[in-house]
């Protein structure tokens, strides 16, 4: 089903072994940019630049520079940017303006090929991100991240299809177990959307140890990209990227 793929630069999300994602949790340019020369060498399909860790994310200016940098550095590699909110679990407190003119000044630069959108942002402000996004020739991950809990499968499916609906090129969700049944709740939430619902790749995962089999199995279920750790974990139960890509190789060879 070609309709079910994204093509990024040269990587096709949405077939195959899922692809491998680093996130870059650096805090200074001189860290950020070291990473991403490091993380270039380990098996990385993309990486994360999780700008909300950057002490001088306030700066937009100083985030273009960096950006520039990164890209270069990068080469063909696909950059994800992202600056996740405290509310949704990141490090840095940004008023919604602020974060909605951000994203557009990224997007407008071109030097981002996706870029994270929170979903729950407010249905207005989030369709004229997207739209400003999508303007300049950049796909949207749209996202929504529990951390106290894993909700109930319909509605895990609620919020995969709302972002599909609002016009997300990757819907992507990530919760946090409390029990193995969480985890399996999860897996079946994936499986119906990217079975029933979904005309695009989707990116799901169960946050900590327990729900780390998810970043394992995605694709048997459905998911098309796992993040795996470089030097430093961004979310619990992130798996060090050259690990992950052998089980996930295992797994697609098992197929």
């Amino acid at each position: 089903m070609a309709m079910n793929t994204l093509k990024v630069r040269n990587l096709v999300l949405g077939e195959g072994i899922p692809a491998v994602c680093i996130p870059n949790v650096g805090k200074t340019r001189e860290e950020i940019i070291s990473l991403t020369k490091k993380y270039k060498n380990m098996p990385m399909d993309l990486m994360e630049w999780r700008a909300d860790w950057f002490d001088e994310v306030e700066n937009t200016e100083k985030v273009m520079e960096v950006l520039k940098e990164v890209r270069k550095t990068l080469g063909d590699t696909p950059l994800l940017f992202t600056f996740r909110t405290k509310k949704e679990g990141g490090v840095c407190e940004l008023d919604v303006n602020a974060y909605v003119s951000l994203n557009k000044a990224v997007a407008a630069s071109k030097m981002a090929d996706l870029i994270d959108v929170e979903i729950f942002t407010g249905d207005e402000l989030v369709t004229d991100l997207i739209a400003a996004i999508h303007g300049c020739n950049t796909k949207v991950v749209a996202s929504n991240h529990d951390f106290d809990k894993t909700p109930a499968k319909a509605d895990i499916i609620y919020r995969l299809r709302k972002m599909q609906d609002m016009g997300a090129d990757i819907p992507k969700i990530a919760v946090m177990p409390r029990n193995k049944k969480d985890v399996l709740t999860l897996l079946a939430a994936t499986e119906e959307m990217a079975s029933d619902y979904a005309d695009r790749p989707i990116i799901t995962m169960s946050m900590a140890g327990m729900g780390s089999i998810s970043r394992l199995a995605c694709e048997v279920f459905g998911s098309c990209l796992t993040f795996g750790s470089g030097d430093q974990a961004s979310a619990p139960g992130q798996i060090p990227a050259d690990e992950l890509y052998g089980v996930l190789k295992t797994v697609h060879q098992a197929l």
